[in-house]
């Protein structure tokens, strides 16, 4: 019988505790929140939101940074074969012409050449020797290597390629040996 009696009073006791944390836990339910966390609560949503915004801002700044920046690019692209065809005269001038006509070509050329720097046109610095690399050049052909330093490197540049700003409007165009 003792043994049924220690039982009995031990269920008892655990339903005794049982009922109390139910009670306790229930008031902490009902608990309403009071005026300071009300305001760190709204605090923190603002100081959220204001970052938010913060963030907002800058984002748009950028945007419209880039897009001014980059808003010429369809125009420069367009006026790179212009450029090229300016070399190419040059070159020929050069080689059958006469030097006035040359000197005025030129001045054109420099003229041109100039207004599209302003814009932020540049060329790329391409020459026999460099490494290949694919965020830069374009592999127009392989062909045996003349030496076995250029394996895998420039052989020869075909068109020299620009940049607008920081962003590659047109790759160069290379030869590399192999």
């Amino acid at each position: 019988m003792d043994n049924q009696d220690i039982n009995e009073e031990s269920i008892n006791n655990q339903e005794e505790n049982t009922i109390q944390n139910e009670t306790a836990s229930g008031e902490n339910v009902t608990a309403t929140p009071t005026a300071e966390e009300l305001l760190a609560e709204e605090k923190d949503r603002y100081i959220r939101l204001y970052a938010e915004f913060e963030n907002y801002k800058k984002r748009t700044a950028k945007e419209k940074m880039e897009f001014f920046q980059y808003a010429n690019q369809d125009m420069m692209v367009s006026m790179l074969g212009v450029l090229d065809d300016f070399e190419r005269a040059l070159k020929e001038i050069a080689k059958n012409g006469n030097t006035s006509d040359l000197q005025g070509v030129e001045l054109i050329y420099q003229k041109f050449k100039n207004r599209l720097t302003e814009k932020g046109l540049k060329p790329m610095e391409v020459k026999a020797g460099d490494n290949f690399s694919v965020d830069f050049h374009e592999a127009i052909t392989q062909i045996p290597a003349p030496s076995e330093d250029l394996k895998g490197k420039i052989v020869d540049v075909i068109e020299t390629g620009y940049t607008l700003g920081d962003k590659v409007i047109r790759f160069a165009k290379v030869v590399i040996g192999n």
